[in-house]
């Protein structure tokens, strides 16, 4: 018989529930901000590429930060490996702080997604009781790859750095100084790694203690109860979004390493089937894992596909563990959506970039006001050099934003890091002091979005100089060739390109948007020009006064407007457009 003085989820006070939400979310955001002010890598401080989460004492989730969202949907699915396969619950004690960033831990591909990210969990008990875990994801500098941040076009797991089954580098309270020590000897940068390092270890303790304060407050039945009501409502609400989309099955595909580069293209397939309020994402026809470092584990393709849901799903619904319950997906082993052993993955944000349209396209067949164009996919710049005063290595290295794909209700977003990425754009100050590299264009490019009712987001131009002595360049992007694709009407994008010393003698086009380091010279300039989003809707339908303003922003040219919309911005009355 239940006890009534414990409140059951379905008891709880709406308004002790929505208070614990918030104070849950809090603290994962205060963990995530805590390590970028600690953080000494340029990655983490500027870029912000660390994730927060918190979950109950059984692994379910409960809160994150808003941050990275291919992190975010990642911890929970590595927890769940460290507590099946090494550390069960009854092996955590107050203090402990364990870590890894294997990418197979476990035998499967349900880790970390690549060896730069190292997870770490710190538990949570109130009144000797287990009642939580709190986690960060952080991207770490470099972990000692055979290039500097695991750069390059790794073709096995070993080429990729210093691998870190689930262990305790925090056991109760005091530091495994011999783990430590082995972790440091395979870094570029010891001191920046263990600065960071542990800055993400303090980061989860002092969440931990917030996190029992929550308890203090309340009362341990009260809040997990609140628990389970939040994980209950999240699914209650989510099946409800999933009922009201047509049932059937619903095919997309898209193509990577589109330019023919490193033995590509490749296929992506997708078959989602709804059914009722459930819904199955079925990656059947994938091809299989490449010798390259692109493939993504099993995990990395949960995190993407969950990441869509939730941007087609009421945004209002907390992203808890209930959120997953009615998603399925299957993902053949061996494919570049379930990458094993010994396949390399570090730039997996190929194939996850490509899963985000590659699952937006389905939804559009069964809901297509949900839906959005193409985005500008996987964009990553990164030069290494010497400082030229200090000796120490430089790195500046970006996750570049581009354009965003439009939806049935707004233009996409210029110059964003798209989708499961979301790393602010870094301060040119502030990569100017970190590397040697001086800047020498950050500027809108112009008619690279896509036209339409809504049109795509434009990409930007980045160029600059490379100061340092025998630097290493290295160059990601996608959709040079089959360019991101509009949607129900609308035009593709732009898709960019890279151009080494650009307007001189010795200019050169990269021949791909993906490749191999290039070993540049002092003195050399390296231009990027990032795709656009695709557009949304018949462009026959904008807007003229968009047009308008668009063409008097410099975001299209009078020859795009006239092509793309039949409006000529400088003689066309107002009146006759409309």
């Amino acid at each position: 018989m239940t006890n009534p003085t414990i409140p059951t989820a379905a008891a709880v006070n709406p308004i002790t529930l929505e208070i614990v939400r918030n104070a849950l979310t809090m603290i994962a955001e205060q963990i995530a901000g805590r390590m970028i002010r600690s953080g000494t890598s340029y990655i983490i401080k500027e870029m912000e590429d660390c994730s927060a989460a918190l979950f109950d004492g059984h692994g379910r989730l409960l809160a994150e930060s808003a941050s990275i969202p291919i992190h975010l949907n990642c911890i929970g699915i590595t927890l769940r490996t460290v507590l099946d396969h090494y550390y069960p619950l009854d092996t955590w004690r107050p203090g402990d702080v364990v870590i890894t960033n294997d990418p197979y831990a476990g035998g499967e591909s349900l880790s970390s997604h690549h060896t730069n990210d190292i997870i770490a969990f710190h538990p949570v008990f109130h009144q000797g009781r287990l009642v939580g875990f709190t986690a960060l994801n952080v991207h770490h500098m470099d972990i000692g790859a055979m290039w500097m941040g695991t750069r390059g076009w790794g073709v096995e797991i070993w080429q990729e750095g210093l691998r870190i089954p689930p262990l305790k580098l925090i056991r109760e309270g005091r530091r495994d100084g011999a783990l430590m020590a082995l972790i440091l000897n395979n870094s570029r940068v010891p001191a920046i790694l263990e600065n960071d390092l542990m800055g993400e270890a303090a980061g989860i303790q002092v969440g931990a203690q917030e996190f029992t304060r929550l308890f203090d407050s309340y009362g341990q039945e009260t809040v997990l109860a609140c628990f389970d009501a939040l994980i209950e409502q999240s699914e209650r609400r989510t099946r409800a979004q999933i009922a009201a989309i047509p049932d059937g099955t619903y095919r997309h595909e898209e193509k990577i390493l589109d330019d023919g580069a490193k033995g590509g293209p490749y296929t992506l397939k997708l078959a989602m089937t709804v059914a009722g309020d459930e819904v199955t994402f079925d990656f059947t026809g994938t091809d299989p894992q490449i010798e390259g470092p692109i493939n993504a584990p099993l995990s990395a393709t949960m995190a993407a596909t969950y990441y869509v849901m939730k941007c087609i799903t009421d945004p209002d619904i907390a992203n808890t563990e209930g959120c997953k319950a009615p998603v399925h997906i299957v993902a053949p082993k061996g494919s570049l959506v379930n990458a094993q052993l010994p396949a390399a993955c570090f730039q997996r944000m190929i194939v996850c970039h490509s899963i985000v349209d590659l699952v937006m396209g389905a939804i559009a067949q069964a809901a297509p006001e949900r839906a959005m164009a193409d985005s500008c996919g996987c964009l990553y710049n990164s030069t290494v050099a010497p400082n030229l005063d200090t000796g120490e290595i430089g790195v500046a290295s970006e996750v570049v934003p581009g354009g965003i794909g439009a939806t049935a209700f707004a233009d996409g977003i210029d110059v964003m890091s798209c989708h499961v990425t979301n790393c602010p754009i870094p301060p040119i100050e502030a990569t100017e002091i970190e590397a040697p590299v001086l800047y020498l264009r950050r500027e809108f490019a112009p008619d690279t979005g896509g036209a339409g009712r809504w049109r795509g987001g434009m990409g930007q131009v980045l160029e600059y100089r490379v100061l340092g002595e025998k630097p290493l360049f290295h160059h990601t992007s996608q959709k040079s060739v089959i360019t991101p694709q509009g949607m129900m009407g609308g035009l593709a994008a732009d898709g960019g390109g890279w151009i080494i010393n650009r307007g001189t003698p010795d200019e050169r086009r990269l021949p791909h948007a993906i490749g191999d380091v290039e070993f540049l010279r002092r003195g050399d300039t390296v231009t990027h020009i990032s795709p656009g989003g695709g557009g949304y809707g018949n462009p026959a339908e904008r807007d003229p006064a968009r047009i308008r303003a668009d063409y008097r922003a410099g975001l299209i040219s009078r020859q795009a407007a006239i092509r793309d919309y039949g409006l000529d911005p400088e003689t066309q009355p107002a009146a006759a457009a409309n």
